[in-house]
């Protein structure tokens, strides 16, 4: 059974979030709606979608998203049951008619084979009322030559196209970063363990694109900052030797340049830095940082 769960906080485009789960070609989900303490009540409009499809809303008494959205996702994610299958849904994005249907279509391809499947995605720009074209996924792919790919702009990600088991969650859980900024990126490679992640490019998730939202808004850019910091912290220090050489010389650079949006390099970074390079085995590039060494501590 597929669970589908909705963080719920904008009342502006959730009727059309609502419509695609009642046009669902086959119906076996349930939808679990957290309210996190929104000022724009959605029970009028819930009432609208009774018995169209199933359906189970609670209000919380406290706001979490203001503070730490990856808590607001694990408190909606404890509202549901035990179905083996989690999908988190924006409240501004919708589901083709045929998502469903689709996932169940292909789960004896992919199930006991991977805790983790991502749909095809079209995204909507407020901006110019444009649709864009279709975007799939290799259907077979390692997680890790999937964020690498992201990580050098030839792919795209966002959280609602993503279908997860409550196994790999429960085990792993989401990092906790500032507006939840890269938590999806680094729970699909620990969700993923190695194993690679299926894709369905028959259906797709429809990708709001607004100044509303965490992605278009432009007074946050302080916070992304640090969560960017965290995350290639976490990669690189967990991750790195899945990557190949150059790859990890490109994410080193990365992180360096992430920690330096936030304050200094420390010593002890810039040893990790070193000797990482070293360990590449790639002269230039460890030359490189070397120098930066000097200019950062030395010169300044």
């Amino acid at each position: 059974m597929l669970a589908i769960i909705i963080p719920y906080y904008k009342l502006t485009f959730f009727e059309l979030t609502l419509e695609s789960l009642q046009n669902q070609n086959n119906q076996r989900f349930k939808v679990y709606i957290g309210d996190d303490a929104s000022p724009e009540n959605p029970t009028f409009l819930l009432e609208k979608f009774k018995g169209k499809f199933d359906f189970t809303y609670h209000k919380f008494e406290e706001n979490l998203g203001a503070f730490s959205l990856v808590k607001q996702w694990e408190r909606c994610i404890d509202l549901s049951n035990e179905e083996k299958w989690l999908m988190i849904l924006g409240d501004d994005d919708c589901l083709s008619s045929n998502i469903v249907e689709d996932f169940y279509k292909n789960l004896p391809e992919f199930e006991n084979k991977t805790d983790l499947l991502r749909f095809a995605t079209k995204t909507f720009s407020e901006e110019n009322q444009n649709v864009s074209q279709k975007f799939e996924h290799q259907k077979w792919e390692i997680a890790y030559e999937f964020y690498y790919k992201r990580f050098i702009g030839l792919t795209r990600s966002s959280l609602s196209e993503n279908v997860f088991t409550r196994k790999s969650y429960l085990k792993h859980g989401f990092r906790e970063y500032p507006l939840a900024w890269h938590s999806d990126d680094m729970a699909w490679i620990d969700f993923s363990e190695n194993r690679p992640i299926f894709s369905i490019n028959s259906s797709y998730v429809l990708i709001r694109l607004s100044k509303i939202n965490i992605t278009g808004k432009k007074d946050n850019f302080e916070l992304k900052d640090k969560a960017e910091q965290l995350f290639f912290t976490d990669l690189v220090r967990e991750k790195l030797s899945f990557f190949n050489s150059s790859q990890r010389n490109e994410l080193l650079k990365a992180y360096e340049v992430a920690i330096k949006k936030n304050r200094k390099v420390t010593f002890e970074e810039w040893k990790f830095l070193l000797k990482n390079y070293l360990k590449n085995g790639q002269t230039i590039p460890f030359l490189k940082c070397i120098r930066r060494f000097f200019k950062d501590n030395l010169l300044s």
